[in-house]
């Protein structure tokens, strides 16, 4: 067996023999070694990072070696009950032994259905999909419809499909004609909006939009987008595949109060199973009986089951609340650490609560690629997984939050050590991570 079969990063303890053999095997028929990029070996630090997951339970993973891991990716914001929640569970076994996949729909398709439509302030009509770009594209299709308009602006990140990844750095195998149709402005930039709606006027179907991400949004911005669309003949669309039962029940327009004509939810409905939904006025989702989004498991009835457990469960458990404060814990304790260490003009957990992450303020955007993948690093030896950012769930209760806080105030001495010491690069026991996504 090779060296790097018997890897044991350095001054970790842990071994990753395991995950190396099963990255080796991956590499010769997968390509990238995973079905996600932001789960591939690009996206983390290599040598030190496992490649690949036993089990998990609650807020913890365990690798294929053994080695138990806090989880602050969350299967990438899916699970937001905690990894194999014993009601979704039984929700699902249950509807296991009655089928999943049918010939016609079932009921659990209107009991979900009417669920949304209760929760969720724009939700007058509801339609199922399998994963975020489901929804998204699904939406921009109808909106291209209901206006006879061809061009979209959007704001964010909205998934896989030709219409968006066009716009990015990933735009390979995109005709150039669609990558056209596609413009991006940026998030609290109203005049930016404006000037698109000024430039390509009476073109524009609608503008898709995640709500909020790490920077809130300025006084009036969202009111203002919604403004704009109305008056430009423009359906607004919230992405909420990530804001959506983490925020608030019914999302960033329930949090934030501004009702858009459309929205996007996925991730967190189903607690890891695959469940998308786009939702909003019926007399524009009524085109869906026309416009076609249509495909096999759409309906497929498990996932809806672990859709009405989970949400359940977050009435149940007041999970939002939850969210919050632990979140709250977490963000004050990092910011609180990060300022002892006087890295306050060099990082910041930022961010709503329920989901924060670290911003790194350096200007030479190199070094903060560097500071990035130092801190991953750092926190994975520490058996803490990270991609930067922290998705919470019920299960990361206020033991969990300080066993982070414990690691984060070791690593973050070590990060501002190796800042003084100005030798980042040289503390890295792998290559940096690469980021996944750029604007074109």
């Amino acid at each position: 067996m090779s060296r790097s079969l018997h890897h044991e990063s350095k001054g970790s303890g842990r071994l990753l023999a395991s995950s190396q053999a099963w990255r080796l095997r991956a590499e010769r028929l997968i390509p990238g070694c995973a079905q996600t990029f932001s789960k591939g070996p690009t996206s983390f630090v290599q040598g030190v990072t496992p490649s690949f997951v036993s089990k998990a339970q609650g807020a913890c993973f365990w690798d294929v070696d053994g080695n138990r891991y806090l989880d602050y990716i969350m299967g990438l914001g899916p699970v937001i009950l905690g990894h194999a929640d014993p009601m979704v569970n039984e929700a699902v076994r249950r509807q296991m032994e009655l089928g999943m996949s049918f010939s016609l729909p079932h009921p659990i398709e209107v009991e979900v259905a009417e669920l949304l439509n209760q929760i969720i302030p724009c939700a007058e009509r509801v339609r199922f999909g399998k994963n975020g770009s489901d929804a998204t594209a699904g939406a921009v299709r109808v909106a291209r419809a209901w206006t006879k308009r061809d061009k979209v602006a959007c704001c964010g990140y909205h998934g896989w499909q030709d219409w968006f990844i066009g716009s990015t750095n990933r735009h390979f195998g995109v005709p150039h004609a669609v990558r056209q149709l596609t413009l991006p402005f940026p998030y609290n930039d109203l005049q930016a909006l404006h000037k698109l709606f000024r430039e390509h006027k009476d073109q524009i179907a609608c503008v898709i939009m995640e709500p909020v991400a790490f920077d809130p949004p300025l006084p009036a911005f969202l009111e203002g987008v919604k403004e704009l669309c109305d008056k430009n003949g423009a359906l607004l669309v919230f992405d909420e595949i990530i804001t959506g039962f983490r925020l608030a029940l019914g999302g960033a327009q329930e949090y934030f109060g501004v009702q858009p004509d459309l929205a996007c939810f996925g991730k967190a409905m189903a607690n890891g199973f695959p469940l998308s939904a786009i939702v909003g006025r019926a007399d524009v989702l009524n085109l869906f009986e026309d416009v076609f989004f249509s495909f096999t498991f759409a309906g497929e009835a498990v996932s809806l089951a672990a859709c009405q457990a989970t949400i359940e469960v977050l009435h149940q458990r007041r999970g939002i609340p939850h969210l919050w404060r632990v979140g709250k814990c977490l963000q004050d304790g990092t910011n609180e650490l990060i300022r002892e260490l006087g890295l306050q003009d060099t990082l910041a957990c930022v961010g709503l609560p329920p989901l924060t992450g670290f911003r790194f303020l350096c200007r030479d955007q190199r070094q903060n690629v560097l500071l990035r993948s130092l801190l991953q690093q750092e926190a994975v030896k520490r058996s803490i997984l990270t991609h930067g950012n922290h998705v919470l769930s019920l299960a990361h209760d206020d033991g969990i939050i300080e066993e982070t806080l414990q690691a984060y105030g070791q690593l973050l001495e070590l990060v501002a050590d190796t800042l003084r010491r100005g030798d980042l690069e040289s503390c890295l026991e792998g290559p940096p991570i690469e980021p996944v996504l750029r604007q074109a």
